[in-house]
C-alpha cells in the first residue's frame, strides 16, 4: 500500500537482526561453559562466524528488498511520465492544469485525491462543482490514464490517486521547463471530499493580500513560499469568463477577452506573456503592473511581498528553486485528522467496500 511502510518494517527487522546474533554468541558461549568449564575459542569463532553469516544474509535479503522497491517506484514514475509527457504533447496547456490540479487537492484537507471524486447525483457533491473549481480544474482524464498505466505497466504494485497527482505536477513542471525534484510516494486516497471546504481553503482570484497571506498560513506557508507557489501563474491561462468579472482582475491589464460578448469556457486569457514556458515573465509582468488576476497583481502592494516578486524577477534560479521546494512542501500537506483512507481502484470514485459521504 506504501512505500514508506517498508521502509519501517526494513528498520525493525534489522533491530531484531542484531539482537538475535547476540542471543546466539551468548547462548554458544554459556553452553560451551558448562560442557567444558572454560571457553573454546575455536567454537567462539565458529559462533561467531555463523552470526556474520546470519548478518551477510540478511543484508544481502534487505538490499534486495530495496532494489525491488527502487524498481517498483521506477516504474510507477515512468508510467505516469509517459501519459503527461504525451498529453502534454497533444495540449500544451495541460501542463499547467495538472500543476493547479495537484494544487486544489493538496490545499483542501491535505493530499487525498479529494478533487478527483465525481458526484453522485442525489447522493454525495464533492469538490469539483464548488465554485473555484467548477467548469474551471481540468486533466481528469490524464489521471485516470495515468492511474490505468500504472495498473497496466506496475503490477502488483499499489499506487494512491494522490500520488499519481503528485508525480503528475512534477512531470509537468519538468515538461515546461520548471526545475524537478523528488516526489515521495505512500499518500493514500480519501473516501470522501470538502465542497464546502473548496470555497474557503483555496486562494481565490478576488483575495486581498491579507486574506492570501492568512490562507497560506493557515497551511503552515510562509509569505515567500506563497509568492513562489503564485509563480505557477507564469504558465498556463484563465477563462475569459472569470477575468471578465471586475472584482477578479487586475484593472490596469491588458486583455485579450472581449468582455462584452458572449464568453464560452474555450475563451481563454493568457495568465503571463509565455504561457507555454515556465519562466519568471509571471514576476516580470507584475511590476509593470501587467498580472492579470487581482490576487497577483496585489503581491506588489506590500513591501515585503513586492521584495520576494523582485528577487524572482531579478534571477529565475532563485524562483525556480524556492517554486521546487515549496511544491515539495505542499505535496506533503496532510489530510486531515481522523480521515479514512484507502488506496482507489478508480480515482473518480471510492472503492466498492467504502461509503462516500460529505
Amino acid at each position: 500500500m506504501g512505500f514508506r511502510l517498508s521502509h519501517l518494517s526494513l528498520a525493525v527487522s534489522l533491530v531484531a537482526l542484531a539482537l538475535a546474533g547476540v542471543a546466539i554468541y551468548r547462548n554458544t558461549y554459556e553452553a560451551i561453559i558448562m560442557n567444558n568449564g572454560s571457553p573454546d575459542f575455536d567454537s567462539l569463532e565458529t559462533g561467531a562466524v555463523s552470526i556474520l553469516t546470519l548478518n551477510n544474509k540478511k543484508r544481502n535479503s534487505d538490499k534486495d528488498n530495496l532494489s525491488q522497491q527502487l524498481t517498483q517506484e521506477s516504474c510507477v514514475f515512468s508510467a505516469v511520465k509517459g501519459v503527461v509527457d504525451s498529453a502534454i504533447d497533444n495540449e500544451t496547456r495541460m501542463g499547467a492544469s495538472l500543476i493547479r490540479l495537484h494544487f486544489h487537492d493538496c490545499f483542501v484537507d491535505g493530499c487525498d485525491g479529494g478533487i478527483l471524486l465525481d458526484d453522485i447525483n442525489g447522493t454525495f457533491t464533492g469538490e469539483q462543482t464548488s465554485p473555484p473549481n467548477n467548469n474551471s480544474v481540468r486533466g481528469f482524464e490524464v489521471i485516470a490514464q495515468a492511474k490505468q498505466s500504472v495498473i497496466d505497466t506496475c503490477p502488483n504494485i499499489s499506487v494512491s490517486c494522490a500520488d499519481i497527482l503528485a508525480i503528475a505536477a512534477r512531470d509537468s513542471l519538468a515538461k515546461l521547463g520548471g526545475q524537478t525534484y523528488t516526489v515521495a510516494l505512500g499518500r493514500s486516497d480519501g473516501t470522501t471530499a470538502n465542497f464546502t471546504g473548496a470555497l474557503t481553503q483555496l486562494p481565490a482570484a478576488f483575495d486581498n493580500l491579507t486574506v492570501q497571506i492568512q490562507k497560506f498560513s493557515d497551511k503552515n506557508f510562509t509569505v515567500r513560499e506563497m509568492v513562489a507557489l503564485a509563480g505557477a501563474h507564469t504558465v498556463g491561462f484563465a477563462r475569459c469568463a472569470t477575468v471578465c468579472v471586475s472584482t477578479n482582475v487586475n484593472p490596469a491589464a491588458q486583455l485579450q477577452c472581449n468582455c462584452s460578448a458572449t464568453l464560452t469556457d474555450s475563451d481563454l486569457q493568457q495568465l503571463d506573456t509565455t504561457p507555454a514556458v515556465f519562466d519568471k515573465d509571471y514576476y516580470d509582468n507584475l511590476n509593470n503592473n501587467q498580472g492579470i488576476m487581482f490576487s497577483d497583481q496585489v503581491l506588489t502592494g506590500n513591501t515585503t511581498t513586492a521584495d520576494v516578486v523582485t528577487t524572482y524577477s531579478n534571477n529565475v534560479s532563485v524562483f525556480l528553486e524556492d517554486f521546487a521546494a515549496a511544491m515539495i512542501k505542499m505535496g506533503n500537506l496532510p489530510t486531515s485528522a481522523g480521515a479514512q483512507l484507502e488506496i482507489r481502484d478508480v480515482c473518480s470514485r471510492v472503492n466498492p467496500t467504502s461509503v462516500a459521504s460529505m
